[in-house]
């Protein structure tokens, strides 16, 4: 019974991606054993409905998850992220995060720009960037 639960809540968002209901089963399943996924689905929540309470409960329960990790392990988690991946797979991010590493003057000047700022945010949050 569980292993079908599991698969009805996870395709229920595919199969009408409008429908809130199937992404909060899909995220209420993952956040057990995969938060990082969980947060990403509760984020699509969001956006179909700002306002859901049972998505903004869902999200600060995985980052707090995700924060109590440590900091090998969440950054271990999140290369599964295909947008962390491409992210660093992005030659031009690789040298920015070069030169940030190289020069903080450069980090200042690289997070003007809003892009860049929020993938060097999304790597910081996920463990793979350590500042300080």
């Amino acid at each position: 019974k569980q292993w079908y639960q599991r698969r009805v809540a996870i395709t229920a968002g595919e199969l009408n991606p409008t429908f809130i209901k199937g992404y909060l089963r899909k995220a209420a399943v993952l956040k057990i054993d995969k938060p990082a996924e969980a947060k990403a689905v509760y984020e699509k929540a969001l956006e179909l409905d700002p306002t859901n309470a049972e998505a903004r409960q869902g999200l600060q329960h995985c980052a707090q998850s995700l924060r109590n990790l440590k900091p090998e392990d969440r950054a271990k988690l999140a290369m599964n992220d295909p947008e962390i991946q491409q992210i660093l797979q992005d030659p031009s991010m690789q040298v920015i995060l070069e030169q940030m590493q190289k020069d903080p003057a450069a980090a200042q000047e690289h997070l003007k720009n809003a892009a860049v700022r929020d993938k060097f945010m999304k790597l910081v949050e996920s463990g793979i960037v350590r500042v300080g």
